[in-house]
C-alpha cells in the first residue's frame, strides 16, 4: 500500500519525505487554510519536496471551470493530480482533463456505483471516504472492499483506490486488507503507526539490561 500525507503543512511533509515512507500527498482548500499559505506557491513547494502525485483541488463548481483551473495546477508541476469532485461535473472535469493527459483524483466518493462512473471517465484515483461514512453509522470499510471487487472484475479499469478521511491507525490496518491501494493519512495518525506500548516496554527494558553491563558499543 501506498501511503499519502493528507496535510498542507510543508514543515510537516518535509520531516515525513525524510523518512522515505511517503509516496504522495493530498492537499485541499481546507488544508492550505489551516496551513496560511497560497495555494499555488503552496503546492509548487510540497511538489519540490514529494516527487510523487500531490493532489491539488480545483474550487470551480462548473465542468468547464474545473477544466481550467486545472490545467493552471497541473501547469505547476509534473507531478500535481488534480482533485476534482464527485458531481456530473466533476466527472465531464475529469475525462477531459483524462484525455489531455492530466492525472485526476475524484474525491468525496461515497458509493460504490460512483466510484465506477469515475474510473469509466479516467479517474487515476477514486477516494473513498472512510471516516465520513463512519460518522453517519456506515461502515466505510465496506465500501473500500465493495469498490475493490468491481474493480477487479474489469482488467481495464486502471483507477487507484485512495483510502481517505483516515481517522487511525485501525483505519489503514483495515483499508490495506480491504485492499486499497493508497491511503492518504493525516501526519499524527501516520506517526501513531509506529507506536505500540510493548514496543516501549520492551525497549526500555532492553536498555536497562545492557546499562547493567557495563558495556559500550562504540
Amino acid at each position: 500500500m501506498k501511503f499519502f500525507v493528507d496535510t498542507a503543512d510543508i514543515a510537516e511533509i518535509r520531516e515525513l519525505a525524510e523518512t522515505g515512507l511517503i509516496d504522495g500527498v493530498t492537499t485541499n482548500p481546507s488544508l492550505i487554510a489551516k496551513a496560511g499559505g497560497r495555494m499555488m506557491e503552496t503546492i509548487r513547494e510540497i511538489c519540490a519536496v514529494v516527487p510523487g502525485p500531490v493532489s491539488a483541488e480545483v474550487a470551480a463548481t462548473a465542468s468547464d471551470g474545473m477544466v481550467s483551473e486545472g490545467r493552471a495546477l497541473a501547469d505547476i508541476a509534473p507531478n500535481v493530480t488534480v482533485k476534482v469532485p464527485l458531481t456530473w461535473d466533476g466527472l465531464k472535469a475529469c475525462r477531459s482533463l483524462h484525455q489531455a493527459g492530466i492525472s485526476v483524483n475524484v474525491t468525496l466518493c461515497f458509493s460504490a456505483t460512483q466510484a465506477l462512473l469515475a474510473a469509466k471517465c479516467g479517474a487515476a484515483f477514486i477516494s473513498p471516504f472512510i471516516g465520513r461514512l463512519d460518522d453517519i453509522g456506515l461502515d466505510g470499510m465496506n465500501l473500500i472492499e465493495e469498490i475493490r471487487t468491481i474493480y477487479d472484475n474489469y482488467d481495464a479499469i486502471e483507477t487507484e483506490i485512495l483510502a481517505a478521511s483516515i481517522r487511525s491507525p485501525i483505519h489503514v490496518r483495515d483499508a490495506a486488507m480491504a485492499g486499497a491501494d493508497v491511503a492518504t493519512i493525516p501526519p499524527a495518525v501516520l506517526k501513531s503507526l509506529a507506536h505500540h506500548p510493548l514496543t516501549d516496554k520492551g525497549l526500555a527494558a532492553f536498555l536497562a539490561d545492557w546499562k547493567s553491563t557495563g558495556q559500550s558499543i562504540l
